[in-house]
C-alpha cells in the first residue's frame, strides 16, 4: 500500500508501541500512579504519549490532538473542532500492569463527531488493526488486520447461517468491568437463540475481535472514555459493523462536555434483529 494518511498513522503507532516496549521489558518494577480519576497511569503511557502527539500534529495543519494522557480543552474550545485526532496512547493500561500482552495503542481522526480512520496497534504482538473511509482512505473503505505474516482485509460475519449450523452465539467481554450485567444479557440471548461462547479479553482488542469476525457481539455494560473506543469504532464499522448505544444510535463523539460514552454494543452483523432482542426488556 503506499504511503497513504493510514499508513503513516499506522508508522507513528508503530514507534509509540516501541516506547510502550521500552518500558514493559525493562527488569525494573513497574511504577504505577493514580490520577484524579482514580485510573492507573505508568511511565509507558506518558512516553507514547510523548510520540503520538507531535507526530500527528504535523501530519494535517490544523487538526488539534486529543490524548488522554493530556490537560483536557474545554468543551466551548472542542466544540468548535470539526475534525481532530483523538489518541489513547496505552488503552488497556491495567492489562500492561499484569504484563499479559493485552494492551493497545488507539488512533482515531474525527470528522464531524465519526471516526472515519482508526488504528489500533497490539506492541507485543505486533499486530495491527486499520479501517478508514472517504477521502480518509483514498475514497475507499478499507479495513485490515496486519501481521508479520502479512496483511489480510477482514469482514464482520454474519450471524444466522452459524445459528442455523447449531454453533454459539460468540460474546466476547471486558475481564475486568460490568460482569453483572453481561451474565443477565446472556441468560437473555441464550433464552431466545441458545448457546452463547463468551470469551473476556483487555482494552480495544474486543472490538476487533468483533470486526474480524472472531465474535459476533459486544457489549460494554460499564464506564468508558471515547479515546478508549475511537479507533476501534472506525476498524469496527470499515469491516462492515456498528458501535451503537443502549437505544441503538450510532456512537458520536465530542458532542457533549463530558468524554464518558453511554453504554454500548459493538454488533458484527447489523442485519440481525440484535435490536429488538437487546431492547425489549419486557
Amino acid at each position: 500500500m503506499e504511503n497513504t494518511l493510514l499508513e503513516r498513522v499506522i508508522e507513528i503507532c508503530a514507534r509509540a508501541g516501541e516506547a510502550i516496549l521500552e518500558v514493559y521489558n525493562s527488569s525494573a518494577e513497574l511504577a504505577v500512579e493514580t490520577k484524579a480519576d482514580d485510573s492507573p497511569v505508568t511511565a509507558a503511557d506518558l512516553a507514547a504519549h510523548a510520540v503520538l502527539a507531535p507526530a500527528l500534529a504535523d501530519l494535517i495543519d490544523g487538526v488539534p490532538v486529543l490524548s488522554e494522557e493530556q490537560e483536557m480543552p474545554s468543551f466551548a474550545e472542542r466544540s468548535r473542532w470539526q475534525r481532530y485526532w483523538i489518541v489513547d496512547p496505552l488503552d488497556g493500561t491495567k492489562e500492561f500492569i499484569r504484563r499479559n500482552g493485552e494492551f493497545t495503542v488507539n488512533v482515531a481522526l474525527i470528522e464531524n463527531g465519526e471516526p472515519v480512520l482508526g488504528v489500533v496497534y497490539v506492541p507485543v504482538l505486533g499486530i495491527t488493526y486499520a479501517g478508514a473511509r472517504g477521502n480518509a482512505a483514498g475514497g475507499q473503505t478499507i479495513a485490515f488486520k496486519r501481521t508479520a505474516e502479512g496483511e489480510k482485509a477482514i469482514r464482520v460475519r454474519a450471524l444466522k447461517p452459524r445459528l442455523e449450523a447449531g454453533e454459539p452465539v460468540e460474546l466476547v467481554a471486558s475481564r475486568s468491568h460490568g460482569a453483572g450485567k453481561v451474565e443477565q444479557l446472556v441468560e437473555r440471548i441464550e433464552s431466545h437463540l441458545g448457546p452463547v461462547a463468551c470469551k473476556s479479553m483487555g482494552s480495544s482488542l474486543k472490538l476487533c475481535l468483533v470486526a474480524e469476525g472472531a465474535a459476533d457481539l459486544y457489549p460494554r455494560l460499564a464506564p468508558t472514555c471515547e479515546w478508549d473506543t475511537a479507533a476501534a469504532q472506525a476498524v469496527v464499522e470499515a469491516a462492515g459493523g456498528r458501535v451503537v448505544s443502549e437505544d441503538f444510535r450510532l456512537l458520536r463523539y465530542n458532542t457533549k462536555d463530558s468524554l464518558l460514552n453511554p453504554f454500548f454494543y459493538v454488533i458484527g452483523d447489523p442485519a440481525f434483529g440484535w435490536r429488538e432482542l437487546l431492547t425489549d426488556h419486557a
